[in-house]
């Protein structure tokens, strides 16, 4: 998550300081954003003839149109035998209660090859249970292979100890913006030796193709998230924009072409997920390149650093517009679908908050085929919902009824909160499947379908429609 590091004042003068040497690594300046706001009320679904950019939709193996709504469900706490403990089948049933098709579970290198060569079992089957529950309860899954600030070696998760060389630079923690800790020299140069050295990068390929080997045919498994927010390190004299795009050209985008077909050789039908630095939280367009796989998916996150610093939303700083034009680049140039991996803010309850998640969602709809918050947990903070299990302030305005898969070619959908209704249209598809499942949020909701489709209303909140190859339809959503 894109922390305080990139905030006003004393820490983003530091991120100002170039490196006059090799042992003082040039950290990341802030940019600017633009300073208009986009605030609508009612999303589209992206390609679908709205008026939003023109980027292709996530399907699934049967073709149909996907959307995503969903979470992150992770455990940092426990490690060793005692990992992943503290996600439960209660996570992924609550989850799906609340109307959501979609977990990005986080899973830690540390924890899966604690020493070179040797892979947990235990571990596998823990991530094969968590799997396990989703399906149960119809969640689809990206495992998302997680770091923050690189891993245990500096005090966190991620990319194990024995994977981690800093050249004896210098390391200082800093506990109250751990953020800031990516921009130490150590970890900076600890990033350089993952994406140059060989015998790193082939240790990180195989431990993918482990992950994809053992999990590539379970039913619960949409996709791979190949690294959680890469960073690296910049150059003496390079401002934001030049060193995130130079890192994300030069070494990410080698790197996702390495580690998919590594994938790729365990797994052929997965969607593989590739992420830009935090940085295009500034509202800066990533310089990654192509990746060469028919199924890939951009997974960039949607942080605003003034919010992570505890601020309320301001609409008028004209960031959601920033960021939206800053995301859309990349997959509108290169034909790829866009699903946003974590976003929400620290403090829900602050004024502004209501507004942000209206306009949030709205903008996630213009775009993004789908996006999991951060993160569904029981308490304060970032968690989604309370001790007992109700939404955090203002975090229920995630809620909203939605097509999981559209058997078909989608021609609009739209959603008025304020109305609280929702429209689908669609052309069913000549051959294939013919169901068309959409999520109804808890409450009392009525459904209804025109063009001679029939439609029916499932004990698991969802409505499925049954339409004649080839026919028109459209979808009505309304609160009761």
């Amino acid at each position: 998550m894109l922390r305080a590091s990139l905030r006003a004042g004393a820490v983003t003068a530091a991120l100002l300081i170039c490196a006059t040497t090799a042992t003082a690594t040039n950290t990341l300046t802030a940019a600017a954003v633009a300073p208009t706001a986009t605030v609508v009320t009612a999303s589209a679904l992206p390609g679908a003839g709205s008026s939003g950019p023109d980027i292709p939709r996530l399907t699934d193996r049967q073709g149909r149109v996907l959307t995503l709504r969903g979470w992150n469900i992770e455990d940092k706490t426990h490690r060793g035998e005692q990992a992943l403990t503290g996600i439960t089948e209660r996570h992924l049933r609550d989850l799906r209660a609340q109307g959501f098709d979609f977990a990005r579970l986080l899973v830690f290198w540390d924890d899966l090859e604690p020493r070179p060569g040797r892979y947990s079992e235990s571990y596998l089957r823990k991530i094969g249970r968590i799997l396990d529950w989703a399906d149960r309860y119809g969640v689809q899954v990206v495992i998302d292979a997680h770091q923050d600030v690189f891993g245990p070696a500096f005090g966190h998760r991620g990319i194990p100890a024995w994977a981690t060389r800093t050249d004896g630079l210098p390391f200082t923690a800093h506990p109250d913006d751990w953020f800031a800790e990516y921009f130490e020299p150590a970890v900076q140069r600890a990033f350089t030796h993952l994406y140059e050295d060989r015998d790193l990068r082939d240790a990180q390929a195989r431990m993918w193709r482990t992950l994809a080997a053992r999990f590539a045919r379970h039913p619960a498994v949409l996709g791979y998230d190949l690294i959680n927010e890469p960073m690296g390190e910049a150059r003496s004299g390079e401002d934001l924009a030049t060193a995130a795009r130079r890192i994300e050209r030069d070494q990410l985008t080698p790197m996702y072409n390495r580690l998919v077909r590594a994938v790729r050789s365990a797994d052929r039908d997965a969607w593989v997920f590739v992420e830009p630095t935090p940085i295009v939280g500034e509202g800066v367009p990533t310089g990654l390149g192509r990746v060469q796989d028919p199924r890939v998916v951009y997974a960039p996150h949607f942080y605003d650093s003034a919010m992570e610093a505890g601020a309320d939303y301001d609409p008028g700083a004209g960031w959601i517009g920033a960021y939206e034009r800053a995301v859309t680049a990349y997959p509108e140039r290169y034909r790829v679908p866009v699903v946003v991996g974590e976003w929400g803010p620290p403090d829900s309850s602050l004024p502004h908050m209501n507004r942000f998640y209206r306009d949030a969602m709205a903008s996630l709809g213009r775009y993004a085929s789908g996006w999991a918050g951060y993160v569904w947990c029981y308490g304060g903070g970032y968690c989604a919902v309370d001790d007992a299990g109700a939404f955090r302030p203002n975090k229920e305005l995630a809620v909203e009824p939605y097509a999981e898969d559209v058997a078909g070619r989608a021609v609009s959908a739209s959603y008025d909160p304020g109305r609280g209704v929702y429209h689908l249209a669609y052309r069913a598809a000549s051959r294939g499947s013919r169901v068309t499942v959409l999520s109804v949020p808890p409450g009392s909701w009525r459904v209804t379908a025109t063009g001679g489709a029939s439609v029916v209303r499932g004990p698991d909140g969802r409505a499925r429609v049954l339409a004649a190859p080839g026919s028109r339809v459209t979808v009505t959503i309304e609160r009761g």
